[in-house]
Order: C-alpha cells, then structure tokens, then sequence
C-alpha cells in the first residue's frame, strides 16, 4: 500500500477523530489551567471530623496462629462528609486494618494502615500512616 493511500484512506474519520482529541485536550487543559473543579451542591456543607484512639484489626491468614503485635495498636483516622451524615458516624463504623497476609518471618517491618469508612463519608488521613509490626517467629 501507498503511503497517499495510507493517509487518504478514510480521510473524514480520521479527521474527524483529530478534531474530537484536539477538543479533549483543549478542555482539560482549560480545565488545569483555571483548577475547575467537579460542581459542589452549595446546600450540603462538607465537614471533618477527627475520630482518636480507634483500634487496629490485624488481618491475617486463618491458618496463621501467631500473635501479631502492632506499634501503636490505636490510631487517629478523619473523615469528611455531609454536616448530617457525621453526626450519625461513630467510631464503631470506621475499621482500621493492616494486612499481614503472606508475612512469613521479617525484621523492623512496617506496614501502612487501611481505612474503611461507610458510604457517604471520605477517609482524609490516618495518624500514623505506617505502623511497625513485630512478627513471632513461627513455631
């Protein structure tokens, strides 16, 4: 095959398909350039909320018996969400887990901490972030 009939073949759709990428391209570079963001109901009001001292779940294989240990074992998790929606939010309904499935034997390991949260309700920030495990060795 050409190349003339390489670039001329189907000359309308790719034409077309030029233009529509050019005016992707042009719309999100607008939209960095002058930070929009997605719309914002001006109604709902979005607060956060500071839940401390929540525990940490350790999540392991069920054939794995050892006594895991983290360090600190309770940590401070915010949320965000609507002014409604927080208030009816406890503590009991935000799980906090480290995953130590397949850790077979490790020193100073440490292991960053999952954070689950209800619909409606974003998770911000966990203090800390990572958490040292110590790990027995297994028998």
């Amino acid at each position: 095959m050409a190349l003339r009939d390489v670039i001329l073949k189907d000359l309308r759709l790719k034409s077309f398909a030029l233009a529509l990428a050019s005016l992707i391209w042009f719309t999100v570079q607008f939209a960095i350039h002058h930070q929009i963001s997605p719309a914002q109901n001006p109604v709902t009001q979005m607060e956060e909320q500071t839940f401390s001292d929540l525990p940490v779940l350790v999540v392991s294989a069920a054939a794995d018996v050892r006594d895991f240990k983290v360090k600190p074992s309770r940590v401070e998790v915010v949320v965000r969400g609507d002014a409604d929606v927080l208030q009816k939010l406890s503590a009991r309904d935000i799980r906090v887990t480290v995953d130590l499935t397949d850790i077979e034997s490790a020193r100073n390991l440490r292991k960053r901490v999952d954070v689950s949260t209800p619909a409606r309700v974003t998770f911000v920030r966990v203090e800390p972030e990572d958490l040292e495990i110590v790990v027995p060795p297994k028998r």
